[in-house]
């Protein structure tokens, strides 16, 4: 039997789509820009009929019709073309004429992101907007018991330490057998996380350096940034400016031989090397960068083809063991610099971090060790990935940081903690509640695209189509006539802007702790949680 005409069996209704598009006939010019900034052509320029049927109220005659044509937008109903929500069609038009607006989710959709026997792939955080992090209270405040600080009024030393710290008789000992003691760096505990050039459009990474770089040259505050696996611009290799990066090693190696000419060459250190081995976007995959991304610029600083798709391995090859990472990475990363410049890992947080953190205790060449929870933000990564894998940052971290005081070694590896920090915009609250569960620092990635240039993606599934390489913003594109609508001395402002105000808050937070000259690391005494089960978890206060 012949199939009837009609539509293709994955068209859907309007009503059956996330957002619909609100169009304005009497005010719209039909000027195009909507349909011509559309990243995903959800709209298009239309041609439509209109019917109007004319009968006069008691005559027995048989009603007319009149039709009309007219030119108006029309929304598509095909799923490889749905709304995101980004609403650049509002940004553009002259005449606020269109907008989207959400709709109540149909699950309609979710059988439908399978085009091609492919599975959704996106960019973005996991598409759930509560977190753990925003139920934490700071509940110890000092009034009588002890010196309450002002907030506006003290100093405070809001600095951490980067780098494996010995205790005073082994780091003799190694001193005296090795004529060396592991560096060690005073950094600011808010690290912008990992996020390559190549993920980022020129614009957006020249803004954070710059951001970087001003905080360090003329506010004084040590803030550091990491590279992520796509390399680093020659430029920057040899100037002084490389000093405040850390440099990202992961499986695919990306960028790297470019780094590994330029060590001679180089003025500065980098502050560190981070070795990534995963991220709690996608554990247990490695990065990817579409090939939409991979223009000339980027295929020149990788050492790659133009124009093809990048995965990096799930794993570092021929390391398959903590002991041959521990042994072949980290001290050949230590050697490469003259065993100036700190080296450690990061993983994605799992059940196994433990296993990797005393390893990592054993060993005098260990830095610090990085955690990244199931919150933390991706460019590219299969939707399932993203929404149904990982380990919560708050747990995990807990439970790394309790191993280390039953070793007695809380003071001597730091742990950076990131994943969510931020999600719902309270930066120096989630940040201050891991540094009271055990954190030396925390880094942020996708906290410092929303606030420094305006990221529209949200854990509600709008935009995040950072991976194709059409972000409306700019921020994650390397079409430069889309990357020139972001101005990167603007987002070097809004850099500065939210460190100035996060330091403010964190000032706010820790006042009330008599804490001034340190931060409260571990200082669990100070947390309340209204969950019995997860204070339970956490071993913290159970308050109501």
């Amino acid at each position: 039997m012949q199939p009837t005409a009609g539509l293709a069996p994955s068209s859907l209704s309007l009503k059956d789509l996330p957002w619909q598009i609100d169009w304005d006939i009497h005010t719209c010019t039909l000027c195009g820009r909507c349909t011509a900034v559309c990243p995903v052509n959800a709209i298009e320029l239309g041609v439509f009929r209109k019917r109007e049927l004319h009968a006069k109220p008691g005559i027995p005659e048989k009603p007319t019709n009149t039709y009309t044509i007219y030119h108006g937008i029309r929304q598509r109903t095909d799923p490889a073309y749905r709304c995101i929500g980004c609403a650049m069609c509002n940004m553009v038009c002259p005449n606020n004429s269109i907008r989207p607006r959400k709709l109540a989710e149909s699950p309609m959709l979710w059988y439908h992101h399978n085009r091609g026997g492919q599975p959704r792939t996106r960019g973005g955080r996991r598409n759930e907007s509560g977190s753990l992090l925003d139920q934490l209270k700071f509940i110890r405040i000092s009034m009588l018991t002890d010196p309450a600080l002002d907030a506006g009024r003290h100093e405070f030393e809001l600095k951490t330490l980067l780098g494996r710290i010995l205790p005073p008789e082994e780091e003799l000992k190694a001193l005296k057998e090795n004529g060396w003691t592991p560096p060690v760096r005073e950094i600011y505990p808010l690290i912008i996380g990992g996020m390559s050039f190549g993920a980022l459009s020129p614009n957006m990474w020249e803004g954070l350096i710059m951001g970087v770089t001003y905080l360090n040259e003329e506010m004084g505050i040590p803030a550091r940034i990491s590279t992520g696996e796509g390399g680093c611009p020659p430029r920057l290799l040899r100037s002084r400016f490389i000093k405040y990066v850390i440099l990202q090693i992961a499986s695919g190696y990306f960028g790297w031989d470019e780094i590994i000419r330029a060590i001679p060459e180089m003025q500065e250190d980098p502050c560190a090397v981070e070795i990534k081995y995963g991220q709690g976007a996608k554990p247990g995959d490695g990065g990817l960068l579409m090939w939409y991304k991979v223009n000339k610029l980027i295929s020149a600083l990788r050492g790659v083809p133009q124009g093809v798709s990048l995965p990096s391995p799930p794993t570092h090859q021929t390391k398959y063991s903590i002991e041959e990472a521990v042994a072949k990475m980290i001290q050949s990363m230590y050697m490469a610099w003259g065993f100036r410049v700190p080296v450690y890992p990061k993983i994605s947080a799992s059940s196994t971090s433990l296993a990797v953190l005393n390893n990592l205790v054993r060993n005098p060449y260990a830095a610090a060790l990085g955690v990244d929870g199931e919150d933390g933000g991706t460019g590219a990564a299969y939707n399932v990935s993203i929404n149904h894998m990982g380990h919560p940052i708050a747990s995990n971290l807990r439970d790394c940081y309790l191993n280390l005081v039953a070793q007695g070694r809380q003071n001597e590896i730091p742990i950076i903690a990131g994943g969510g920090i931020g999600k719902n915009g309270n930066l120096a609250a989630n940040a201050a509640s891991l540094i009271m569960l055990g954190a030396s620092a925390v880094q942020v990635g996708k906290y410092m695209m929303q606030a420094a240039a305006g990221c529209v993606g949200s854990e509600a599934d709008r935009c995040n189509i950072c991976n194709i390489g059409l972000c409306p913003k700019g921020i994650t594109s390397q079409d430069p006539r889309i990357y020139r609508r972001l101005d990167p001395e603007k987002v070097a402002e809004r850099v500065v802007d939210v460190y100035l105000s996060f330091d403010t808050e964190m000032r706010k937070i820790f006042a009330p702790l008599g804490r001034s000259t340190s931060l409260p690391i571990g200082m669990s005494d100070a947390l309340g949680i209204a969950d019995k089960d997860a204070a339970e978890r956490l071993q913290i206060k159970y308050v109501v």
